[in-house]
């Protein structure tokens, strides 16, 4: 009985953890290059990324992403704990976020359910993708349907990546 209990509870934790990410989970392979987690002021720029056009990065370049779990209007980040693991909140850090190529008016915060703030993009809240490991990549692209780079003018790119974009489902 204890061990039916064990692998129940198990089953239970693997399905919240996939329902939340709208996707599978995988522990990331490195860390996020997210500056603003130290504290400095958030940085957006924009990038043109595989066949997605310009999309917005963040300081380093790293592709940024929005969920279609998430609200715009209000803004809410429906993405927390092994979810945000995968895909870490974008943090505003402090200060005004730094923008070059993204108009200043779209971008603003949200209060996370941990009392951060995180950056939104026309409401919608932005984050980064764990797998991917440098500028340019763009492997969460439509990951679990739900997952999707942003263009400079906040709204989702939902084109599927080619193969040779270096972009894909990142499963």
């Amino acid at each position: 009985m204890k061990r039916f209990a064990i692998v129940v509870g198990t089953t239970v934790l693997g399905l919240s953890a996939l329902t939340a990410c709208g996707g599978g989970y995988d522990k990331p392979a490195a860390a996020p290059n997210n500056a603003s987690s130290a504290g400095a002021a958030a940085k957006l720029a924009t990038a043109d990324v595989g066949d997605f056009g310009k999309v917005v990065v963040d300081g380093t370049g790293r592709t940024l992403y929005v969920f279609d779990n998430d609200t715009a209007d209000p803004s809410k980040s429906n993405c927390d704990g092994g979810c945000a693991a995968l895909w870490p909140p974008v943090l505003a850090g402090s200060g005004t976020p730094q923008v070059d190529g993204v108009d200043a008016s779209l971008v603003g915060t949200v209060a996370r359910s941990d009392g951060s703030k995180q950056v939104t993009l026309a409401g919608h809240p932005v984050y980064e993708y764990a797998k991917d490991s440098k500028a340019g990549e763009a492997k969460g692209q439509a990951f679990g349907g739900t997952w999707w780079v942003v263009g400079a003018d906040g709204k989702k790119i939902t084109t599927q990546a080619s193969s040779d974009s270096g972009a894909g489902y990142g499963y």
